[in-house]
């Protein structure tokens, strides 16, 4: 399926940490933009949403996660290094065990590509771009 010609149904994980979340960090080439997102990913056809975040989490951070409170969905339809996309967001509270808490995650299969904890107040105050901004109604 090529993600830039359909509607993508795509899952994100919530995970706090205090005053943080977890989140990888991008860059849009033809915007010259660096932003934030939640980590997650598509859900596959006769997937269940919860089982598409731990199945990301897994492939992504090789980590198991316990899915948490769902929070809600929104449409996010943008434009991305110049191609145009859209997206139909489930949110879900998540949690990472202890034993696999890192301050860092190195994300699999994407060399120099990270995981990292941000302070919500950074987003909330629009110091960085978190996307999609529907997100930011669960960090409050």
């Amino acid at each position: 399926m090529d993600k830039f010609k359909t509607i993508r149904p795509v899952v994100l994980g919530i995970i706090r940490k205090g005053n943080k979340i977890l989140v990888s960090e991008g860059y849009d080439k033809v915007k010259d933009q660096y932003f934030y997102r939640s980590l997650g990913g598509g859900i596959e056809f006769q997937e269940k949403s919860e089982d598409a975040l731990k199945r990301e989490f897994k492939e992504e951070l090789d980590i198991e996660i316990e899915v948490g409170k769902f929070l809600g969905i929104s449409e996010n339809i943008f434009v991305f290094n110049g191609k145009k996309a859209h997206e139909l967001v489930l949110f879900y509270e998540a949690n990472i065990k202890d034993e696999d808490y890192k301050e860092k995650y190195q994300i699999i299969d994407e060399k120099e590509s990270y995981a990292i904890w941000m302070d919500v107040d950074k987003f909330v105050n629009k110091e960085l771009i978190l996307y999609p901004e529907e997100v930011l109604e669960y960090l409050k």
